[in-house]
């Protein structure tokens, strides 16, 4: 009774067996020129992605450092010429001429 309560930690020749056909089979499936392919396939597109991503990076950075540095100045001049515009033609009509055009 004693020996069979410790038939647990036995494996079994057919479960060998078997588990190795599973293994075969994996390692055959796993090494088909089709799997291969695919592997490649999927390391390549990895490969651009990560790229593609860095350089789309450096491109952005490019530009918003332009942007900052030429075109925000820009807006910020407009801005304040139609401030004064305005506080021009508010000026002329409290003082009664007509407004310049």
């Amino acid at each position: 009774m004693a020996s069979q309560a410790r038939r647990g930690g036995v494996s079994l020749p057919e479960r060998r067996s078997s588990n190795n056909e599973q293994n075969s089979i994996i390692a055959r499936v796993s090494q088909s020129p089709i799997v291969v392919r695919g592997r490649q396939a999927a390391s390549d597109a990895g490969f651009v992605a990560k790229k593609l991503l860095k350089s789309t990076g450096k491109a952005a950075w490019i530009a918003g450092t332009t942007f900052l540095v030429l075109v925000v100045p820009l807006i910020i001049e407009m801005d304040r010429e139609q401030q004064m515009n305005d506080l021009e033609l508010q000026q002329a009509s409290i003082l009664g001429s007509s407004p310049p055009k």
